[in-house]
């Protein structure tokens, strides 16, 4: 049986399941990024096309998958501790199989505690073994003990069934991997070195769901900027938005994430000549202190970061920008923070999304020196928040009076409103109802909060 194909093992275990007097159901959770999530949608299809249903109960689960993260350890624990509470009901029904996937599946330490700690964990595959689930399955369905899967940081298998969560908002990867090694990030470890897919396949799945009527392409990649560098036809990342552009129909080209040592003219150009690229750039600068930058080994200087700012607002006066932002990276002094608190100003960030630095074994932060407190990175994490929250509804009173086209993707947080995002970026408020879901409308924006903005639909 080693030898059989993909589909093979997807038909065999579907007539297993067949030959089965009820149903097997198949609970998926995943943690983490967006090509995570992205990783669970093709889990679920794979599991679809044997013949599982799906629950969001693990209890009430034959099969329950946890697709992981690894950034933070807490997220790792957080899993562990999900995985302990899975303990009672194997006991109660020894039948059931439970799995663990993702990120860390690829820690070598987390496979030996799988081991050693939980004998009831039937199968484990990393990032680069999704194609495996249908053979890991039909074995533990023929009678096999727990079987590990991880190793090689192969292309993915093109093609993969995907159970899609929304039926107008697609994730699309476009790379895999990582080349930087930011001594703060496990990513390079557990994703292994950048990896392109061919453009054609990109093109021609965007196209197919288009076609299908979803109305948000959303690109992923570690460093979406390096696409293409290791591929023979010189197609770079700024060429794949123009030829996802020109594909016919109504719909928005997002795309995170992007790192700044490669995001120059050349893209900023680029979103700024696509109709269909949303005039955003989410920006990771991590930090506004060009001595952490350098022990962060991002490889670029504040002072070039500033450069791709103010060559996006020559074009656009206001360019919306979002950002990350490590809080207390070790030994960040008063005065690293406070150059953090100035490049905040200077760029006049949209949002931010702030983190307090957490050490992550083996990578090099993880063993730097750091005196800094606990107490202290959360007293600078409030100033960093209360800061962002005034620059938000400052930037976003920019926005009053325009009217913006927004993608509407949900409810709003009160009774009878709805929430969308422009091509901007900015997430708009606005009373209506669910009939508008998945649908592009124009609104003419009323008001500004420190998150949002709110509109009226024009009639």
């Amino acid at each position: 049986m080693e030898n059989l194909s993909f589909n093979e093992y997807i038909s065999l275990v579907s007539e297993k399941i067949g030959k089965r007097d009820y149903p097997m159901t198949a609970c998926v959770h995943s943690y983490g990024c967006q090509l995570n999530f992205s990783d669970g949608e093709k889990i679920k299809g794979m599991l679809m096309k044997m013949g599982f249903g799906f629950t969001e109960e693990p209890e009430k689960a034959d099969l329950v998958i946890f697709n992981t993260c690894a950034v933070r350890e807490n997220a790792e624990d957080r899993v562990f501790g999900n995985l302990g509470n899975l303990k009672r009901l194997k006991e109660d029904n020894p039948e059931m199989i439970i799995g663990l996937c993702g990120c860390m599946a690829e820690l070598e330490n987390v496979v030996e505690r799988i081991k050693k700690s939980y004998p009831y964990v039937d199968i484990v595959f990393g990032t680069s073994a999704l194609d495996r689930l249908p053979k890991l399955i039909y074995q533990k369905l023929s009678g096999s003990k727990r079987t590990v899967e991880v190793g090689e940081y192969n292309m993915p298998v093109e093609g993969l069934s995907q159970l899609r969560d929304s039926s107008f908002k697609a994730s699309v990867p476009i790379m895999f991997g990582c080349n930087n090694f930011c001594t703060y990030c496990i990513v390079p470890y557990v994703r292994g070195r950048e990896r392109s897919r061919r453009y054609e396949d990109i093109i021609n799945e965007v196209e197919k769901l288009v076609q299908t009527g979803y109305k948000e392409i959303m690109l992923l990649g570690q460093n979406v900027n390096s696409y293409g560098k290791d591929l023979e036809d010189g197609i770079s990342f700024s060429e794949l938005l123009r030829r996802i552009n020109n594909i016919d129909g109504e719909f928005v080209i997002r795309f995170m994430s992007s790192h700044p040592k490669d995001a120059g003219k050349e893209l900023i150009d680029t979103i700024i000549s696509c109709d269909k690229v949303e005039k955003h750039l989410h920006l990771p600068v991590q930090s506004g202190s060009n001595d952490i930058l350098k022990r962060m080994n991002r490889n670029y200087t504040v002072e070039q970061y500033l450069e791709t700012i103010n060559y996006a607002r020559s074009f656009i006066s206001d360019f919306s920008f979002t950002t990350d932002i490590i809080v207390g990276f070790p030994n960040e002094s008063d005065g690293d923070f406070e150059e953090t608190l100035d490049l905040m100003k200077t760029v006049g960030y949209d949002n931010i999304y702030s983190f307090i630095y957490s050490k992550r074994s083996g990578t090099k932060a993880a063993v730097m020196e750091d005196k800094i407190t606990d107490k202290e990175k959360s007293r600078r994490m409030t100033r960093l928040l209360a800061l962002q929250r005034e620059i938000s509804t400052e930037k976003y009173k920019r926005f009053i009076g325009r009217t913006l086209r927004v993608l509407v993707d949900g409810k709003g947080k009160s009774e009878g409103f709805m929430t969308g995002k422009s091509r901007e970026a900015v997430i708009v408020e606005f009373e209506g109802d669910e009939s508008l879901i998945g649908k592009f409308i124009d609104l003419k924006i009323t008001a500004a909060k420190n998150w949002a903005v709110t509109g009226e639909i024009i009639k």
